[in-house]
């Protein structure tokens, strides 16, 4: 018996599997793994996702891009990613907000009296869309209870910081 056959098989299962496994989490609206539809009824699942609310949208958008560090719960991690729960950041200014996803943090933080230092990157790969959708889940979740925010209003703070190439800080966006 060959030995480095029985491995050749053993690592092209391994390098197949983590293959799928990351097709399977950059896979968008009608995917089982993003929570939409399973492959089977792919056919229904534009029609389904054209009429899902916007708060929908953003819980894909939000289960993609921000549970790592602020957990499904809002909840974040102590001490590193603030909560999002009843979070006046969130529910306060939208403008502010929207510079600081697109833009990111770094450095110091207190939220309701609890210290964080820790990165958010920025998110301006995301589309007017997608952060939109985004900031209206968060927003209208975890507690919090705030309008909506639009394309629009993404689109006009995306271009009025379109030359900013750091990150925020708190000191910079007035988060004490």
């Amino acid at each position: 018996m060959n030995r480095s056959f029985g491995w050749g098989r053993r690592v092209g299962a391994v390098i197949a599997a983590g293959t799928l496994a990351a097709a399977c989490g950059k896979s968008s609206e009608g995917s089982a793994a993003a929570g939409g539809a399973p492959p089977e009824s792919a056919a229904a699942a534009p029609a389904a996702v054209a009429a899902a609310p916007a708060a929908a949208d953003g819980r894909a958008v939000f289960m993609r891009t921000c549970v790592t560090c602020h957990q499904q719960t809002g909840a974040g991690i102590q001490g590193s990613f603030p909560p999002l729960v009843e979070n006046p950041v969130v529910t306060g200014d939208k403008a502010r907000l929207i510079r600081l996803v697109l833009h990111g943090l770094s450095g110091p933080v207190v939220v309701k009296g609890q210290p964080y230092n820790n990165v958010m990157p920025p998110w301006r790969s995301l589309s007017d869309a997608e952060m939109a959708a985004v900031l209206t889940y968060v927003r209208s979740n975890f507690g919090n209870a705030a309008d909506a925010v639009t394309p629009a209003e993404v689109a006009a703070e995306r271009a009025a910081t379109a030359s900013r190439t750091a990150m925020w800080t708190a000191t910079e966006l007035d988060l004490h």
